[in-house]
């Protein structure tokens, strides 16, 4: 099968294409580099001893994808493609509102008139907004507390409203937690421009010595330490589980909805004394406000994913600490070290 993986350049794709590769499955890159490196694709050819197609192309220009889907002969998508900054989206709702929506939009107009009909759909835990209880279930109320989980939101409403329209579709929506971590080689990871809104990568850039101190948001939620709490994935775990979705969709399942998370809650200051343990050193860190549109605690229930996919996480805190740390001391400066 030929897979066409939007965003394929950056940080989970990344990985999803090495599980994709290794899986006997032909892998074409689309990504416009906005946030992410062609050097992570040249990785995974290196890693896997197997060849990308990769387009440098933006969703946004329509006529450019339709030509790369009359050009490739695609068999699946993976959409992986958006703006996925939190804070970020807050500041510049309308650029997370064209990039994400209106990318979306012409992927799947490219994928009906070329009759791509398989789709896995790359979501987002921010979907439940403020949950009233944890752990998370699928069938869990759906709200946003934040334009780039409205963006996400209103994805998934588009692609139910197709599926209702068009039955032909098998549609895979993903609720991804937390992913962090890197591959266990320490040849890819996660490599934000700037400095990342993300908070493994910013602790890992602290202990490299290349920012100077953690920034906690807020230390009064209602949790056991007062800092939020989350379900952080090991981001190949995470990609197995596209390559489980890919499967399902095979069987033809319509549209279906799945939690990937390991069903465990990390505290911020959990994720920081792991990681001094992965790195061998105290990691400073300074308690400031909360961020907008952050919750305080947010764990899966991935039971569903276990029964209909065969998929559950494997790795705990300390492994995605460790691999995220070699990534970061083999690699100071990413993709341009």
């Amino acid at each position: 099968m030929k897979i066409l993986v939007t965003g394929g350049a950056g940080f989970i794709a990344s990985h999803t294409n090495v599980e994709l590769l290794n899986a006997g499955y032909e892998v074409v890159v689309l990504d416009n580099l906005l946030n992410s490196s062609p050097e992570s694709v040249r990785r995974v050819e290196k890693l896997t001893g197997k060849k990308i197609t990769f387009y440098q192309e933006d969703l946004l220009h329509e006529e450019a994808v339709c030509k790369i889907f009359e050009a490739e002969g695609f068999d699946g998508v993976i959409h992986f493609a958006g703006r996925k900054a939190v804070g970020e989206s807050c500041q510049i709702p309308l650029a997370y509102f064209d990039n994400n929506i209106t990318g979306t939009l012409n992927l799947l107009k490219a994928m009906e008139r070329y009759d791509v009909k398989k789709l896995v759909f790359s979501s987002s835990a921010t979907v439940y907004g403020q949950p009233e209880t944890v752990p998370i279930r699928e069938d869990f109320p759906l709200s946003v507390s934040n334009p780039y989980g409205r963006t996400k939101l209103m994805i998934e409403d588009m692609l139910r409203d197709i599926y209702q329209s068009d039955h032909s579709w098998d549609i895979a929506l993903l609720r991804y937690f937390n992913p962090i971590g890197a591959h266990e080689s320490g040849e890819i990871g996660e490599d934000p421009n700037g400095i990342p809104n993300n908070l493994l990568p910013y602790v890992a850039k602290v202990a490299a010595g290349q920012l100077e101190c953690i920034q906690v948001f807020g230390n009064d939620y209602d949790t056991p330490d007062g800092t939020g709490v989350r379900d952080y994935i090991h981001v190949v775990d995470l990609a197995l589980g596209h390559i489980k979705a890919l499967e399902k969709l095979n069987t033809h399942p319509g549209l279906v909805t799945y939690n990937l998370g390991t069903g465990v809650g990390y505290s911020v200051l959990d994720v920081i004394h792991n990681f001094e343990k992965a790195c061998g050193k105290k990691l400073p860190y300074r308690i400031t406000g909360r961020r907008p549109g952050d919750i305080a605690t947010c764990y899966a229930d991935p039971a569903k994913a276990k029964k209909e996919l065969g998929w559950e996480a494997r790795w705990g805190i300390e492994k995605m600490c460790q691999d995220a740390w070699r990534w970061q001391s083999n690699h100071p400066n990413g993709y341009r070290s």
